[in-house]
């Protein structure tokens, strides 16, 4: 199963990129499919790439649902396997 998940933006990178941080992991991703994009917004990660902005209410609504869940910790501290 493929999942799409909110990081932030914490910095814009050239050539359409940036990097990304979902529970203290950051990560390099493609910012090309998505206009407007600016540090501290968030956006739906799936494969590298950011797919759309993302209302900062709901990224928190998900990222919550998703440590509920055991996908993410509660503390925020993810768990590599």
């Amino acid at each position: 199963m493929c999942l799409a998940i909110p990081a932030q933006v914490v910095e814009l990178r050239p050539d359409d990129n940036a990097l990304v941080d979902l529970a203290g992991v950051k990560k390099e991703v493609s910012l090309a499919l998505v206009d407007g994009v600016a540090v501290g917004d968030y956006v739906i990660v799936h494969v590298g790439y950011a797919l759309n902005k993302l209302d900062p209410e709901e990224a928190e609504k998900t990222l919550k649902l998703f440590a509920e869940m055991g996908e993410l910790p509660a503390d925020g501290n993810p768990t590599l396997h």
